[in-house]
C-alpha cells in the first residue's frame, strides 16, 4: 500500500518533472520541496527514475482504466467519442502525472521503459478494437487501423502542449470536437453506407 508520504513525494515530483522537466529537476529538488532531506527521500525511492517510474504506472494504468469503459459502448462511433473523450479528462483531471509520464518515458530504464510501453500499446490496441469494430459494421470506412489510432492519440497527447484548464472548453469538450472531425475522416463516401 502507499503511504501518505510516497504519496506526497510522486504528487511534488509530477510537478517539478512537469515544470522543469526530468532532466533538470534533482532529488534535492524534490526532497527541498517536501520540506524532507535526501536520506528521508531515498527511504522510500532508490532513485529519481524509480519515482519516474512510479508516476508513470499509475498515469497509465488510470488512462488504461478509463478508456476500457469506451470498450462497452455498442455503437462503434459513440464508442470512439468516449473513449477520446475519457483519454482527455483523465489527462485534465491527472495532468502533473500524465505529462510526467508521457515526457519522461525516454528516460526510464529499458526495463522500465518496456513496462511503461506494454501498458501503453494496451490503451492504443483498445483504441484499435473500437475502430476495428466500427470498420467490420460497416459504420466506419477501410482504413489503416493502426495509422487512424496513432492520428486519435497524436491529437490527444499533443494537448499538453496548449491546453489550459482555465480555459473556456474542458478538455472532455475538445475531445468530443476532435471526435466529430474524426468521425467525418471515418465516414464512408458511399450514400448507401450504413452510418453514412
Amino acid at each position: 500500500m502507499v503511504t501518505a508520504t510516497k504519496d506526497r513525494i510522486l504528487e511534488e515530483a509530477a510537478k517539478l518533472f512537469t515544470e522543469k522537466g526530468y532532466e533538470a529537476t534533482s532529488v534535492q529538488d524534490i526532497a527541498q520541496a517536501l520540506g524532507l532531506s535526501k536520506a528521508a527521500l531515498y527511504h522510500h525511492f532508490r532513485s529519481k527514475e524509480e519515482i519516474l517510474y512510479a508516476i508513470s504506472l499509475l498515469a497509465l494504468e488510470g488512462l488504461v482504466a478509463a478508456g476500457e469503459k469506451a470498450l462497452g459502448v455498442e455503437d462503434p462511433k459513440e464508442a470512439l467519442c468516449r473513449f477520446m473523450e475519457a483519454h482527455a479528462r483523465y489527462f485534465e483531471e491527472n495532468r502533473p502525472f500524465f505529462v510526467a509520464m508521457l515526457q519522461g518515458i525516454q528516460s526510464l530504464s529499458p526495463e522500465h521503459r518496456a513496462e511503461t510501453v506494454r501498458l501503453r500499446d494496451r490503451h492504443e490496441a483498445n483504441l484499435r478494437a473500437i475502430l476495428k469494430r466500427g470498420v467490420a459494421a460497416g459504420v466506419f470506412r477501410e482504413v489503416d487501423v493502426a495509422l487512424a489510432g496513432r492520428a486519435v492519440l497524436s491529437m490527444l497527447n499533443w494537448m499538453i502542449r496548449w491546453f489550459r484548464p482555465e480555459g473556456p472548453m474542458r478538455a472532455d469538450e475538445v475531445a468530443r470536437g476532435y471526435c466529430d472531425l474524426i468521425l467525418r475522416g471515418l465516414a464512408d463516401g458511399n450514400p448507401g453506407a450504413q452510418g453514412a
